[in-house]
């Protein structure tokens, strides 16, 4: 739970601890709320700052201020909202290191992870910046005699953004740059574990020359988020996190007549068959599992292994490869990734003498435990734990979030380890009979965000693709988030609403067509009464 206190936190030196601020009408708000929330660095384990609490005063003046920034920004010209956005693309390309140093300190990630987040959600900016053409309406002359047919895209107005922990820049960008683009003024609501990022980027579209309100940041717990999913005001909800927060969201908002998108858990499946190469399998599985220390809703957690020895060309073959005899291609899967994790180095993200560790601490104290937990589960339930990262120490982080690399085998399907979602380094190893198994196993599951097969056969990839009743689909490729121009989002509990992030779902979310029928009469034939329907002619 959260350790929330009504009196400013000090350390035991007696210092007293920064408080991370709202930012409303342009500039930092101290927060009268008297409550606040600890912010950690998990590499150390040490609590640096806290972050503000809203009251519903302070909500209603968040909201209150967007709406405000609303109406003046809907109406800027396209000329002069693309002049702030190219501004503000700029300005975050030459600082975005800073930001990237900020999301190390206070959520963990390795440094260049934390760049990488802010590489993509720039991708998104850069997309913002087409909006006119994305933002187009149609016509239609001569629809009828004298009349011509034609639409328009207008913004929802004021809309709100709920944002998780583990990308705390990357996933706002998934949502800002578009709203912002198209007209609208967002209230963004950070995650409290690492909510300082929200206001570096608040200040950058200061800089750029976004008038004041359109970009809000209100901190905060539930008190905030259902002052924004029960505002009047609030015309639509954009959020990525857990599950059942996700379904919450999607219910209380939509019950308020609220748009919404929200995203939310994942267990991702990669589907290994026979013909694999099973060396790239293998750094892909490593990479997709324990990248940003398995804190991502795109991560890989389970490995489907089908039977059967390896074939020609699949990497059974190669110079690493011992002359112990070659099993099953979840043999081979087992002995490659064991070797690779021996090679993983886990530390502070920012790096020392030695350079860069491969990964991060977890979020918190509460986190670690829960993926200890999972791996407890999984062991009592009679699966092998080949290796273990619960008793992973980091010298100078004695008291960090860390935990190490997880590779389980043997792991029932009808464990809770394997039926939710983790959201740590663990990565398990399910073996199957056959191709069909694979994918019914998949399919079987209440997530479908995202899946990869890998395989050299075509006509197998091509059935997987259409069979897998999932969103997001790899095809040797272990991470398939889409590009900005596509969209994000998956299928059954992994998405509630009609939207996806980003790409043109994201332009189709935060506008509203109006379609007008106009007819100019000439003068010399107008007039008379006709009471009937009206025809087309």
């Amino acid at each position: 739970m959260t350790n929330i206190t009504e009196a400013p936190a000090t350390t035991e030196a007696g210092t007293q601890l920064p408080v991370v601020s709202h930012w409303i009408d342009g500039a930092e708000r101290p927060s009268a709320s008297g409550r606040t929330a600890p912010v950690y660095n998990p590499a150390l384990g040490v609590e640096t700052k806290r972050v503000a609490l809203a009251d519903q005063a302070e909500i209603d003046a968040a909201i209150a201020s967007a709406q405000r920034g609303f109406e003046e920004w809907s109406r800027y010209s396209i000329a002069k909202r693309l002049t702030v956005l190219f501004r503000f693309r700029e300005l975050l390309n030459e600082r975005k290191g800073e930001l990237a140093e900020i999301i190390t300190s206070e959520h963990g990630k390795v440094l260049s992870d934390a760049l990488g987040e802010i590489n993509r959600g720039q991708e998104v900016v850069e997309l913002a910046t087409g909006f006119p053409h994305l933002t187009k309406g149609e016509f239609s002359e001569g629809a009828s005699t004298g009349i011509d047919v034609y639409s328009i895209k207008q913004p929802l107005g004021v809309v709100g953004l709920i944002s998780p922990f583990n990308f705390p820049a990357m996933v706002p960008m998934w949502f800002f740059p578009v709203a912002i683009a198209a007209g609208n003024a967002v209230v963004l609501k950070p995650s409290e574990k690492d909510p300082s990022a929200s206001l570096w980027i608040a200040k950058l579209w200061k800089e750029a020359g976004l008038p004041d309100g359109v970009f809000t940041v209100l901190q905060g717990d539930k008190l905030a988020v259902d002052g924004l999913l029960n505002s009047p005001v609030v015309q639509s909800i954009s959020f990525v996190g857990s599950t059942p927060i996700a379904q919450y969201i999607y219910e209380t908002a939509a019950k308020n007549g609220k748009r919404v998108q929200a995203l939310g858990g994942a267990k991702n499946h990669m589907l290994v068959l026979p013909d694999a190469d099973l060396d790239l399998v293998a750094d892909q599985a490593v990479n997709a599992g324990y990248g940003a220390a398995g804190e991502r809703c795109m991560a890989v957690s389970v490995v489907l292994a089908v039977d059967g020895p390896p074939r020609a060309g699949s990497g059974a073959s190669r110079s690493d490869v011992t002359a112990e005899p070659v099993g099953t291609v979840a043999d081979e899967l087992i002995r490659k990734i064991s070797e690779r994790i021996d090679r993983l180095k886990v530390g502070n993200g920012v790096g020392g003498p030695d350079g860069e560790p491969d990964l991060g601490p977890l979020i918190s104290a509460e986190h670690k435990k829960k993926v200890s937990g999972y791996v407890d589960i999984a062991e009592a339930d009679g699966a092998k734990i080949v290796v273990d990262g619960r008793t992973c120490t980091v010298e100078g982080g004695e008291d960090g979030f860390f935990f190490g690399p997880t590779l389980i085998d043997d792991l029932p399907t009808t464990s809770r380890a394997y039926q939710e979602e983790i959201f740590g380094p663990v990565l398990q190893v399910v073996r199957v009979k056959t191709f069909q198994e694979g994918i019914d196993l998949i399919n079987s599951g209440q997530f479908g965000n995202g899946t990869a097969i890998f395989t050299n056969d075509g006509g197998a990839a091509r059935r997987f693709q259409n069979e897998v009743q999932v969103g997001m689909i790899g095809i040797n490729v272990p991470i398939p988030v889409p590009v900005a121009y596509h969209s994000f989002g998956g299928w059954k509990n992994s998405l509630f609403g009609d939207a996806k992030a980003y790409g043109v779902h994201g332009f189709d979310f935060f506008t509203r067509e109006k379609a007008v029928t106009s007819r100019w009469l000439d003068p010399a034939t107008h007039g008379g009464i006709n009471l009937g329907f009206p025809q087309n002619d």
